[in-house]
C-alpha cells in the first residue's frame, strides 16, 4: 500500500496531450510521465514492443512517487496491455482470445511480484459522456467491481473545458478500501462477464 502524501491517479481513456498540458498548469496538480513519453520528447519515437508493456506505466508511477503535489496524474498505466488484451478477448474476430489476455496478465503479475510497480491510488477514466457503447473495459468492469471507490469517471464531451471536468472528478474522489493483490484482480477479470454492469457483479 502506498503511503506518499500525494494522491496518485492513473488517467486512462480519451486523454490527449492538450488535456495533460492543461492539467499540468493547474494548481496542486502534477503530471508524471515515463522518461521519453509524450509528444516531442526524446525517445517518444521508440518502437512499440521495445520494452515490456507494463514498463512505461511502472516508470511513470516511480516518477509520480517523487512529485510533491496534492494530485499526481499519470497517463501511463502498467496494466494498459492487460486492459487492451481483456477488451480484445471479447472480440470474436480476435484469434488469440483468452490466450492473449493470460499472456499479458502473466507479464504484469511477474513485474508486480518483483515489486516493479504498485497500483495507483485511483484510476480515473476519461470517457465520452454520450457514448453508451464503449465496449468491454477492464477499468469500468472488473476493477470497478472489485473496488468501486478506486475507479472514477470524468465525462468528456470533446469540447472546451475537458481538463476542468477531470479536475472536478479529482476533487470528488472518495475514500475506500485499498486494492486487493493484483493476482486477485486478475481473477476478478477472468470471472467478469463483459456484458454486465460492474455494480451487479460480485468481485468474489
Amino acid at each position: 500500500m502506498r503511503r506518499e502524501s500525494s494522491t496518485v491517479v492513473v488517467l486512462v481513456g480519451a486523454v490527449g496531450e492538450d488535456m495533460l498540458a492543461s492539467l499540468g498548469r493547474s494548481p496542486n496538480v502534477s503530471v508524471a510521465r515515463a522518461p521519453g513519453a509524450g509528444a516531442g520528447q526524446p525517445g517518444a519515437e521508440e518502437p512499440a514492443g521495445a520494452r515490456p508493456g507494463w514498463e512505461a506505466g511502472a516508470l511513470a508511477l516511480r516518477e509520480a512517487a517523487r512529485r510533491v503535489a496534492a494530485y499526481v496524474v499519470v497517463p501511463d498505466d502498467p496494466l494498459a496491455d492487460v486492459a487492451a488484451a481483456w477488451r480484445a478477448m471479447w472480440d470474436v474476430a480476435d484469434a488469440r482470445g483468452a490466450a492473449g489476455f493470460e499472456e499479458r496478465a502473466a507479464d504484469a503479475l511477474t513485474a508486480w511480484r518483483d515489486k516493479r510497480f504498485e497500483l495507483p491510488d485511483y484510476y480515473l477514466v476519461a470517457a465520452p459522456v454520450l457514448d453508451a457503447g464503449t465496449g468491454p473495459d477492464l477499468y469500468l468492469g472488473p476493477l470497478r467491481a472489485a473496488r468501486p471507490r478506486r475507479v472514477a469517471v470524468a465525462g468528456i464531451d470533446g469540447g472546451p473545458g475537458q481538463a476542468a471536468r477531470v479536475l472536478d472528478a479529482l476533487r470528488s474522489l472518495e475514500h475506500g478500501p485499498w486494492w486487493p493483490p493484483l493476482d486477485e484482480l486478475i481473477g476478478v477479470a477472468r470471472r467478469f462477464y463483459a456484458g454486465g454492469l460492474a455494480e451487479t457483479q460480485s468481485a468474489g
